[in-house]
């Protein structure tokens, strides 16, 4: 799970190891884009497959009809736009996700509404919204182009220790006062790529209200830093599942130990896992490492921690 930035504009240049988007945040980064060249990922078939594939979630068994709509969340730092669908007829537990670097966009509403589905209550934020409304990105537009990733350097310089739990506080607040939301029964929270870090400060802040945190193809929860994400374990109530990218792990084996270690003296339950031939960014369906059957392991599994941990 490496822990640097984007390469710059010039996809000739280079970008050091310890060159971070933010303090405390990792995301996918030049070595990603390489890896997933090598294992021959097509931009030309993702480009065609990638939107329907968006689309083609399997609905979960006996799902629940939904409502959904699109809600502002006030910040501190401003105002964040949100997709927020849960289960029409009452109250769910809540389900907080943290997007990955190319942030809320069609797939992650069809990810958001699955879950529901599922009978959650789920808001989906906009991370960028300091920067601008999402989605942030065209269709079709990828993380493998420069100019994107470009594009999202200076938007994601923002998200440090301090940015990420402020959000957290904000978002966290605004589920438990929906009517849609269950506020007797704990709450989860998810996040992609970058929001790896974001699951974990939530967790630590509101440890008598985070029951069930999952990341997927995170980076950066175990690093040498004095803010490491994994240092907050001691202040978490939650049960964790963390489904590693198997590329990740090749790129820092050491994580997982550190993170097995750090729950184990905490007593948390976490499963932890590297998901055999699935490279970082395996879960979206819009992803060009999007690895269904590694995808729907990941899901399953995340389902199954809800069911036992928000009951």
């Amino acid at each position: 799970m490496p822990a640097s930035g984007f390469p710059p504009p010039d996809p000739a240049a280079k970008v050091s190891a310890n060159q971070n988007l933010g303090e405390g945040t990792a995301m996918c980064d030049e070595t990603t884009v390489s890896d997933n060249a090598k294992a021959g990922f097509s931009r030309r078939d993702f480009a065609v497959s990638g939107a329907a594939l968006a689309m083609l979630l399997p609905s979960p068994a006996n799902a629940v009809t939904v409502t959904e709509s699109d809600v502002n969340v006030k910040t501190p730092d401003g105002v964040a736009d949100c997709y927020f669908v849960h289960p029409s007829s009452g109250p769910a537990p809540a389900v907080l996700i943290w997007p990955d670097i190319l942030g809320l966009r069609p797939t992650f509403r069809a990810m958001g509404k699955r879950l529901a589905e599922s009978g959650y209550a789920v808001l989906v934020v906009n991370p960028f919204y300091r920067s601008a409304k999402a989605p942030v990105l065209k269709e079709g537009e990828s993380f493998s182009d420069p100019a994107v990733r470009a594009k999202l350097t200076p938007m994601a310089r923002v998200f440090t220790a301090d940015t990420q739990t402020r959000d957290a506080n904000a978002f966290v607040s605004w589920l438990d006062s929906q009517k849609a939301v269950d506020t007797r029964r704990k709450m989860a929270t998810t996040g992609y790529c970058m929001g790896g870090p974001f699951v974990m400060r939530t967790a630590a802040a509101f440890p008598n209200r985070i029951g069930a945190a999952c990341t997927f193809h995170g980076g950066g929860l175990a690093t040498d830093k004095p803010d490491s994400p994994h240092l907050l374990i001691p202040k978490m109530k939650a049960s964790f599942l963390i489904a590693i990218a198997d590329n990740d792990d090749k790129n820092d084996p050491k994580a997982k130990d550190t993170l097995r270690a750090s729950f184990a003296a905490a007593k948390l339950p976490a499963e932890i896992e590297v998901y055999a031939g699935a490279n970082h960014g395996w879960c979206p369906p819009d992803m060009e490492a999007y690895n269904k059957e590694s995808a729907e392991k990941a899901w399953s599994r995340q389902l199954a921690l809800f069911a036992k941990a928000l009951a």
